[in-house]
């Protein structure tokens, strides 16, 4: 037998330890998706095995790295390097250093470089949208219109970027000019949920360039690729202008960089999107700095059902409202009020239109339900459910978790619970929606507003009084408030947020711009006279 010296074995020991480490490494690798052929068009959006997820002007990670997982199998996708705290104080010095650069530049011409980012992301927007569907998990279509949000909130800025800014006012002094002055905050904190990984942070990022402010953007862990290469054709667009790349800084990261955003001073702006309970732990961190922000936080939406309702567009309404993007939208429909009158017909439609929703990969163009994104949404999707049943609600349809790889459910309807149910009143972001019959428009309008979110809601109704009553001043209480379509799919011109305990904030169009820029009342006296207002003589 042979014998080998200990200095002889340990060296082999050692060898054998260096050879089986690499075979597992090598093992990873190749149960990475990106390293299998059908998913090598990752590569084309820059992305690798291991990839940076900060980037201030150059790329970097040094902190925790993170797996990226495909909600539709549960399959490791690519890693991302996470910022450290060093790192993400160096990226808001270089970010408010490139401040200084970018505030000179006119705002038509920052708007030149907001139009030169949209069509960079024409050029990806496939690419970006099969991304969507792979790490989100939303179907191919809602993928790629998602990236269509960003390029069309550029065209809107570019546009912006020419006519932002405040009136000139009459004085009531001669000789005197009273004008409203707009002027960027500076640097833009912008916290972006894994629901809407690209157009939230676009309608952020689009407005804020263009209102001369630059941003460090952190986006939810669980969909850092997205983030990887949305930065990364972003970051072409201000090279090839030689312009600072901290402008639209990274920093990939959890809980840490999100508070570390939240408290930092340096952060003239926090736009935050994201759970109401983690919306009012930042809101109170940015509060004690006296610092501004800009909330976008849940919603437990509506949708009522009046019996004059032209009754063919309800059932496809409905349907998009509460399953499309499972379930995982802040607008997404979770209740719905049917007058008494209508309430079983339409109970019956949507459960016959429900049993023919098709459920798959979400890649798949005929799939029109995908994933949840983790396996914790499931999780919740089946309390939720046991919560209804205890509080005395029936599944009409649905209610369990497809036995297939990934986090597929079925989308759900639920009936025979109180309007004011505890589960009926908690948002669960999931395909599940409860169905209540309602005797009268006050009854109805009365609990569209009691819940504590206030966000989108729609009524179905041809009677023109009571749309003008559900506009109004004792109508929905909501952000968005429609009339004869869903409560999902918002377009880009107006201005997107809510009420209540979704936060108050407003983001994308109309006038949704102020939030980036201070306003300063600015008094210009041009006579030789020194008049005081009011009147007052001080002599």
């Amino acid at each position: 037998m042979l014998q080998l010296s200990f200095p002889l074995y340990r060296h082999f020991v050692l060898k054998r330890k260096i050879f089986s480490s690499c075979c597992r490494q090598i093992s990873a690798m190749s149960t990475l998706l990106i390293n299998q052929p059908e998913y090598s068009w990752l590569k084309e959006l820059g992305l690798k095995e291991d990839n940076e997820g900060v980037y201030n002007g150059t790329w970097g990670g040094k902190g925790e790295v993170v797996t990226s997982y495909c909600p539709a199998n549960n399959a490791p996708i690519a890693r991302v390097k996470q910022a450290s705290m060093e790192e993400y104080h160096e990226t808001v010095k270089k970010a408010k250093e490139a401040w200084q650069t970018w505030a000179d530049i006119p705002a038509p011409k920052r708007g030149e470089i907001v139009r030169q980012i949209g069509d960079a992301l024409r050029k990806k927007i496939k690419l970006l949208g099969h991304l969507e569907s792979l790490e989100m998990g939303k179907i191919l279509v809602e993928g790629v219109g998602e990236v269509q949000e960003y390029v069309d909130i550029c065209d809107y800025a570019v546009g912006l970027s020419r006519i932002i800014g405040g009136p000139i006012l009459p004085s009531e002094r001669p000789g005197h000019a009273l004008i409203e002055q707009w002027n960027p905050v500076g640097l833009v904190g912008i916290i972006t949920a894994f629901n809407f990984p690209v157009a939230v942070y676009g309608w952020n990022n689009a407005l804020a360039l263009i209102c001369g402010n630059v941003c460090v953007w952190k986006g939810a862990p669980t969909t850092s690729l997205t983030s990887v290469a949305v930065t990364k054709i972003v970051a072409q667009v201000l090279e090839d202008n030689k312009l600072p790349g901290a402008i639209c800084s990274l920093t990939c990261g959890g809980a840490d960089i999100g508070n570390a955003i939240a408290k930092d001073e340096r952060v003239d702006l926090v736009s935050f999107t994201g759970s109401t309970n983690v919306g009012k732990q930042v809101a109170l961190k940015v509060q004690e700095r006296f610092g501004r922000k800009l909330l976008e936080l849940g919603g437990n939406n509506a949708i009522i059902v009046f019996e004059d309702a032209d009754l063919s567009l309800v059932t496809p309404s409905v349907l998009f409202a509460a399953v499309g993007t499972a379930g995982q939208r802040c607008t997404t429909a979770r209740r719905l009020f049917l007058h008494e009158s209508i309430h079983d017909g339409i109970v019956e439609k949507l459960s016959k239109a429900y049993a023919q929703v098709r459920i798959g990969d979400p890649w798949e163009s005929d799939t029109l339900c995908g994933p949840l994104h983790t396996k914790q949404a499931v999780e919740m999707y089946l309390s939720a459910i046991e919560q209804a049943k205890c509080e005395g609600g029936t599944v009409v349809c649905g209610g369990k978790v497809i036995d297939r790889p990934g986090n597929f459910v079925e989308p759900t309807i639920m009936t025979g619970l109180p309007h004011d149910s505890p589960i009926v009143h908690k948002e669960t972001f999931a395909p599940i929606l409860y169905i209540i019959k309602f005797k009268s428009e006050e009854e109805a309008f009365a609990w569209n507003n009691e819940v504590k979110q206030g966000l989108s809601s729609s009524i179905f109704t041809k009677d023109l009084g009571r749309i003008f009553r559900w506009l109004g001043p004792k109508g929905s209480d909501c952000g968005l408030v429609n009339v004869n379509i869903p409560t999902s799919g918002a377009e880009i011109g107006g201005a997107f947020g809510g009420e209540k305990h979704t936060g108050g904030g407003r983001e994308s169009g109309s006038d949704s711009w102020k939030h980036y820029m201070r306003r300063s009342t600015c008094t210009i006296n041009y006579s030789k006279d020194l008049p005081l207002a009011q009147g007052i003589k001080f002599q």
